[in-house]
């Protein structure tokens, strides 16, 4: 990944006081608010389709929850089309799939990022299992371990609509967030992954729209709203 397009995605970090960073921490306040009876603490992002951002916006969103202070860990889960490693420009030798695979021990596969606070698990090896591995008893162990070592844990999954991996993963959260590039998905797509975290009876935090246009001359924002329709 080049230089400037990792620069774009950690916008947080790079240009921390533009519109677009200050979106994320309005996301970050919003789910921290959401949080009245129960504590959310395990948090998955997916999207219905590839190509909405889910990613760039986990990534900031984790950024934005290090940057308040609190310890953070960002697991890649996408088991199948992994980023994480790219993007925080780390090694990819041990992650999630060789705990899993109990190839090593969950303290070997966290890996510090240059973001104080914000730890990183990436994918690892590609597994030719995915969706067993995710949902395991050994997963379970895992997030549960995680709990007692960080405030946030931010997991990134494949697509709703591509496999069943987001949703199994999110049968393991506090809660999911969906992101919908408003330009490339329809409605009926986009509810059609809602409807499947219903299916598991996932809570929805709520939905990001990215690349909702202002005004012709300004960048993309993202917005979050409820998703209790």
């Amino acid at each position: 990944m080049s230089q400037s397009k990792n620069k774009r995605q950690l916008i947080t970090l790079s240009n921390p006081r533009s519109p677009i960073s200050e979106s994320y921490r309005s996301l970050r306040t919003n789910i921290d608010y959401s949080a009245i009876d129960e504590k959310i603490q395990v948090i998955m992002v997916s999207s219905a389709g590839p190509g909405e951002g889910k990613t760039t916006t986990i990534t900031n969103l984790a950024i934005t929850y290090a940057q308040s202070e609190r310890k953070v860990i960002l697991i890649d889960a996408d088991l199948r089309k992994p980023t994480a490693h790219h993007n925080f420009s780390i090694s990819n030798r041990w992650g999630l799939s060789s705990v899993l695979s109990q190839q090593c021990t969950l303290e070997e596969s966290i890996q510090s990022s240059s973001v104080p606070g914000l730890d990183v698990i990436t994918s690892g090896t590609i597994p030719p299992n995915p969706a067993e591995m995710l949902g395991s008893n050994r997963m379970n162990a895992v997030i549960q371990q995680l709990r007692d070592m960080y405030d946030i844990i931010l997991i990134d999954t494949p697509p709703l609509l591509a496999v069943t991996d987001a949703q199994i993963v999110a049968t393991k959260s506090d809660g999911a967030i969906m992101v919908v590039d408003q330009g490339r998905v329809k409605r009926d797509i986009a509810k059609k992954a809602i409807q499947n975290l219903q299916t598991v009876n996932a809570r929805i935090l709520g939905v990001v729209l990215n690349n909702v246009k202002r005004k012709a001359n300004e960048e993309s924002y993202y917005y979050y709203y409820g998703a209790k329709e």
